[in-house]
């Protein structure tokens, strides 16, 4: 089968597009899919410049269709999957482990990462996940819409976290897709939302969905937002929301790069390694954090989010992700669909098997 695979054959390290690598098979517990709509996340980008030390299939957005189940299933999370249209939530979990048993399956400490870490991602013709990750597709959430799950899940996330108040207000730090999709979803919310970036096609989006949105340079770094977003993708992406928020206020970082990386879109919203496995964590001795201190500033992390939050929205039509859509290419195209996804302006690539 035709698969999109990073590894460190070759010099310099790059993806290459295997056309005869053998189709996996399911485990217990897990399920054979085959993707019709997947999408390239900065993530994958940062994954090959080394973050996450990852090597093996890329992707993990997707939409797809279940063709087979392995054995040992029970009838509730086996069988019955085959021929859904689903999605699936990306870490996979041992559910055993003191997270797990907390209800913190998505810091499971041995869990894998699809196309992320120890695990296979999507960007193939099939792959296999855990059952128990699967979520069924509405049926009047077309592939298109549905691919958009997992990212829509990390912006909707940031509500989980975040306490509201009165009407705060609130900057989304950065114009990419993951910080579209924030602002989208903190509009929602009774809060005063605008969207800060660097580049005037992508903020006009916010125009037509009625969000307020500003060059940075345009802005005035006050400490007056009482909390800032950041989905710069940028590990400088820091020190400017601390010059945005005011004391006392909160900053919820999105922003995950390789170490040493400055990368201009945001890969936020996915899994990481168990502890053992880390790769070290970009050098953060240029960053001044004594505002943190000195502020006393609520600082938040956030990851991956509610799948079924996000299919919930994505079926009552309350974001828009289509116009998120920059191009579609073909998994054939290779690791021309990486080149694309990086592209200044470039939103969000989609591909078809």
């Amino acid at each position: 089968m035709r698969a999109l695979v990073f590894n460190d054959a070759g010099h310099p390290v790059q993806p290459t597009l295997q056309t005869d690598r053998t189709a996996p098979k399911p485990g217990p517990g897990e399920v054979l899919i085959r993707p019709t709509r997947m999408g390239v996340c900065a993530t994958d980008l940062e994954l090959c410049k080394g973050y996450m030390g990852f090597r093996g299939v890329l992707g993990h957005e997707f939409v797809g269709v279940v063709e087979a189940a392995g054995d040992g299933q029970s009838k509730k999370t086996g069988k019955d999957w085959v021929g859904k249209r689903v999605v699936g939530e990306i870490n996979c979990v041992c559910g055993t482990c003191d997270m797990c048993k907390a209800g913190l399956r998505s810091h499971c400490r041995d869990r894998t990462v699809l196309g992320i870490a120890g695990r296979d991602g999507c960007f193939a013709e099939r792959f296999v996940l855990p059952a128990v990750n699967l979520h069924e597709v509405p049926n009047n959430v077309d592939d298109d819409h549905a691919v958009f799950t997992e990212p829509l899940a990390a912006a909707l996330q940031v509500v989980r976290q975040l306490k509201i108040e009165g009407r705060p207000y609130i900057t989304v730090l950065g114009d990419g897709r993951l910080g579209l999709l924030c602002a989208q979803v903190l509009s929602r919310l009774n809060a005063t939302v605008r969207v800060v970036g660097k580049h005037e096609p992508k903020l006009r989006l916010c125009e037509k969905w009625g969000i307020p949105a500003r060059l940075l340079g345009d802005v005035g770094l006050r400490k007056d937002q009482d909390i800032v977003v950041d989905a710069t993708g940028s590990a400088t992406g820091l020190t400017t929301a601390m010059q945005m928020v005011r004391p006392r206020g909160t900053l919820v970082l999105k922003t995950t790069v390789a170490p040493g990386s400055t990368p201009p879109h945001t890969p936020a919203s996915d899994g990481v390694k168990p502890r053992a496995e880390r790769s070290e964590a970009p050098d953060q001795t240029s960053i001044d954090l004594s505002p943190l201190v000195i502020d006393e500033i609520h600082v938040i992390g956030s990851r991956c989010g509610p799948f079924r939050d996000a299919l919930q929205t994505l079926s009552a039509g309350h974001v828009d992700v289509v116009s998120l859509v920059t191009r579609r290419m073909k998994l054939a195209d290779g690791v021309d669909v990486l080149r694309a996804a990086n592209q200044p302006g470039a939103l969000k690539v989609l591909l078809e098997p």
